[in-house]
């Protein structure tokens, strides 16, 4: 009998054919699985009609309107249309699904009028376009030449081209407000272009101009950082981080928007963390909270010695709350030593064993070798200096000299030196004469 879903008359062996292997012909015309699973219907992840596009190495981006006619694909270069005339050439970063996506975060209805992709770019869009990003920094040296002419307060800090070289956008920062009215005249008069003034915040120049950060990555605001947060020193404090300005802050001058990415893991571990707790007593003394290693969930405490010195004493989060518990019945522990954490990890610093874990990276070098050596070149340099008085050396070195003793300089044996020069002078012509 044959298949009942081919022609052949043999029983069919092919892989999807309905017949359950009743036909063993090898003529069967069934579609295989992966034929069978390419025809199906599936969604269409690009059936939205918007892309987004970045201008300039992603400075900005940008939704615009996709014409049906037009196929186009993630990184192609298009020219669309701008809103002061004209035209723009923008790379396409985002297309499909991953766009609604994007819209719904940006806050951007899907039915909103956007501006349409005009084609896709040609040979002469992109020779003008590389003419527009070689003039840009000399437009920029030149902008803020004209501005400080002009004595206004801001800094010039990019400057941007439109594809066909009609519009030019300069991004400046300032304290306040900046009255430029007569700027953009000079500006339009020569630079020959339509002028837009765009007012931006440190972080936002430094995301526009790049460079590396103390990780040794390129700075976030400049890869993938869009939204900006307000960091405060807070952060730094709940890290246990020095608050030093100067190392807390980025190259924008602001702090640094990493302190912010862990502080929620630092906030969850605090939790468990007692709190007000500055302060242990026990016979021997009052103890001091120094320090808290949050992930090891250690508190070193410490006892204030007569000289000076002080001896510290790490603790786990348990026995911290223990002796807390105990001073809010009046009770006091011996000593905090007691209570030392056992563990190699821990840092025990101790009067005369030292901290645990710590190794010097002079290798086993003492202070006294130090000392040793210090002396030892010491005594080179002074054989190698010269005598103090170089004009009694003779042809064999230098000659041995006299003790002479010098006259004590006492008030009686001091000369008295004449106040007025004139008087003595003319008392000197008349002994001659």
């Amino acid at each position: 009998m044959g298949c009942s879903n081919c022609s052949s008359t043999g029983g069919c062996s092919s892989t999807g054919c309905g017949d359950n292997g009743n036909c063993n012909s090898g003529g069967c015309n069934k579609l295989n699985t992966f034929d069978w699973l390419a025809n199906m219907e599936m969604p269409d992840m690009a059936q939205l009609d918007v892309v987004e596009l970045s201008f300039k190495d992603n400075m900005r981006k940008a939704f615009y309107r996709l014409p049906p006619y037009l196929q186009i694909h993630t990184g192609d270069l298009v020219a669309v249309e701008s809103k002061s005339g004209g035209y723009d050439i923008g790379r396409v970063s985002l297309m499909g699904e991953l766009v609604r996506l994007q819209m719904k975060k940006k806050r951007v209805k899907p039915n909103a009028i956007l501006p349409n992709v005009l084609r896709t770019a040609n040979e002469r869009d992109l020779e003008r376009l590389a003419e527009a990003r070689a003039a840009e920094q000399e437009t920029m040296v030149r902008a803020r030449v004209l501005a400080r002419e002009l004595q206004l307060d801001m800094k010039i800090g990019a400057v941007e081209y439109q594809g066909d070289r009609r519009k030019a956008t300069f991004y400046y920062t300032a304290d306040g407000r900046v009255d430029f009215r007569e700027l953009i005249r000079i500006f339009a008069r020569e630079f020959r272009v339509k002028i837009e003034m765009r007012q931006i915040g440190a972080r936002q120049e430094s995301a526009l101009i790049g460079g590396l950060g103390p990780c040794g990555r390129e700075l976030c605001c400049s890869t993938w950082l869009t939204d900006f947060k307000s960091v405060s020193t807070t952060a730094a404090r709940y890290q246990n981080l020095a608050i030093n300005q100067s190392k807390l802050s980025g190259q924008c001058g602001r702090l640094k928007c990493c302190l912010n990415f862990e502080l929620n893991t630092y906030l969850d571990a605090l939790k468990t963390f007692p709190k007000h707790i500055h302060r242990l007593e026990t016979e021997k003394g009052s103890a001091q909270l120094l320090k808290t290693d949050i992930f090891k969930r250690i508190m070193y405490f410490a006892y204030q010695k007569e000289f000076g010195g002080m001896e510290v004493f790490p603790l786990s989060v348990e026995r911290v709350q223990e002796i807390a518990a105990q001073n809010k019945k009046g009770q006091k522990p011996y000593h905090l030593s007691e209570f030392i954490v056992d563990n190699k990890t821990s840092h025990h610093f101790n009067k005369e064993t030292g901290p645990d874990d710590f190794v010097d990276g002079s290798g086993s070098l003492e202070l006294s070798e130090l000392k040793e050596d210090r002396k030892r070149n010491n005594r080179k340099r002074k054989r190698k200096r010269k005598p103090k008085n170089p004009t009694n050396q003779g042809p064999k070195g230098p000659q041995p000299t006299e003790n002479k003793t010098k006259p004590s300089r006492s008030k009686s044996n001091r000369k008295k030196r004449p106040r007025n020069s004139q008087n003595n002078k003319a008392k000197h012509d008349a002994n001659k004469k």
